[in-house]
């Protein structure tokens, strides 16, 4: 299953916070520089995992990300789910934007869409035992903290 990218970058987003530590939090404009996406689109993520309580956001000198203990905690399948939407792989009804706008004339009939369905929750149950600390530890921390240490061209360093 391909994912949004939105959803790829939320969890990158979560992970990178995890590993932040109490003494850093980076900005939405140093994470969006260091994972190489633009901007507006790590804004509008960020914004989304605000709402959903995962992470806090404070603006001004000293601002920066946190990522809260309900984010530390929460569970990958859960994210995946909220960010992917629960709706079917394929449209069958030709409803979706990027549909003909005509129904399948094999709907009635047809079982790809229903083991489809359950290939994508099989997917999503496969993710939901693991959280935002589990997928953040081992290997991928260090990485993630290396990619935080990349100079901003934009910001100038404090003496």
């Amino acid at each position: 299953m391909r994912l949004l990218r939105s959803t790829d970058l939320a969890l990158r987003v979560l992970m990178r916070l995890a590993v932040a530590g109490e003494r850093t939090d980076p900005t939405t404009r140093d994470v969006a520089a260091g994972m190489g996406v633009p901007y507006t689109h790590a804004a509008k993520v960020v914004a989304e995992l605000q709402h959903m309580e995962l992470l806090t956001a404070r603006r001004g000198r000293g601002g920066g990300l946190a990522l809260t203990e309900q984010g530390r905690t929460a569970s990958v399948g859960a994210l995946v789910r909220a960010f992917e939407g629960e709706g079917d792989v394929v449209d069958c009804d030709g409803a979706s934007a990027s549909g003909t706008g005509t129904p399948c004339p094999l709907r009635s009939a047809c079982r790809l869409r229903g083991a489809l369905r359950q290939a994508q929750e099989a997917f999503f149950a496969s993710l939901d035992p693991l959280t935002v600390a589990d997928i953040a530890t081992g290997p991928t921390g260090p990485l993630l903290l290396e990619i935080s240490r990349t100079p901003q061209p934009w910001r100038t360093p404090q003496s």
